[in-house]
């Protein structure tokens, strides 16, 4: 295995262990950061009705674009515990909610069970050959990417998004693209990360220290639009957005294959 494979894997390995560990520890507050719903203070149906917001806000999107010209399957990469699979299914016949946690969807599966066209399927790998070529009408993430360790893995994984789009169908995706210094430093992933490589309780760590390991990594847009130049897909459009509250500054980009 060359060096670069090595410490990506590695450190997705990582990551993946993380999540592991915030999908015990606190899973709807891990997915959607709020004060108001830490140390498991989420209510269960605000959580589900803000992703019903979210996905509503993007159909009306796609209908401004044209695309999904069809509406059969829908992937939801980074899916958590499903807020954004459950709204999907609302649209597409079939929807995969694709995630790295198996805590994670171990909840999601408990919480969506009623909803028959949602299939939630554990992937830990830097790739999506899970799925062939062309096989969504529309690819979606939010509030993940910006989570993954290197950049490295965020274009493999958009190159993917790219790879498993149908023809005139939608990617979307969104991205932070500028962090202030002071929020770079994130000590609080750092010191979790240390006392848990010593063998500190993730517990422990998360409810009496207030530590936890979500990391924020952000790529500027013209280094993102860069990268795209290199996938079979064309850009409709890219939007700001306030996904990362007052301080961090993100983006949504819009795709489709003609």
């Amino acid at each position: 295995m060359a060096d670069g494979q090595r410490g990506k894997g590695m450190n997705l390995s990582r990551h993946a262990q993380d999540w592991e560990d915030l999908g015990h520890l606190d899973p709807c507050w891990a997915i959607l950061i709020s004060d108001k719903g830490k140390f498991g203070r989420w209510g269960i149906d605000q959580f589900f009705q803000s992703g019903e917001e979210t996905i509503a806000s993007l159909m009306k999107e796609a209908e401004e674009f044209g695309f999904p010209v069809e509406r059969e399957r829908a992937l939801d990469f980074g899916c958590g515990v499903g807020r954004l699979t459950r709204a999907l299914a609302n649209y597409f016949e079939r929807c995969w909610g694709l995630d790295i946690s198996g805590s994670m969807l171990a909840k999601a599966r408990d919480l969506n069970a009623h909803i028959k066209n949602c299939e939630f399927v554990l992937n830990q790998a830097d790739h999506l050959r899970i799925f062939p070529a062309g096989f969504f009408d529309l690819v979606y993430s939010a509030l993940v990417l910006q989570h993954l360790p290197n950049k490295t893995l965020v274009f493999g994984y958009i190159s993917e998004f790219s790879r498993v789009l149908k023809q005139n169908g939608l990617l979307v995706f969104q991205l932070p693209c500028y962090i202030p210094l002071r929020h770079r430093l994130q000590p609080r992933r750092r010191i979790y990360s240390a006392l848990r490589t010593l063998g500190f309780n993730s517990k422990f760590l998360y409810e009496r220290l207030n530590l936890y390991p979500i990391i924020m990594t952000a790529l500027p847009e013209r280094e993102v639009l860069s990268s795209l130049k290199e996938i079979s897909a064309t850009v409709l459009d890219v939007r700001a957005d306030s996904c990362c509250g007052e301080f961090i500054q993100s983006r949504t980009y819009y795709l489709t294959k003609k």
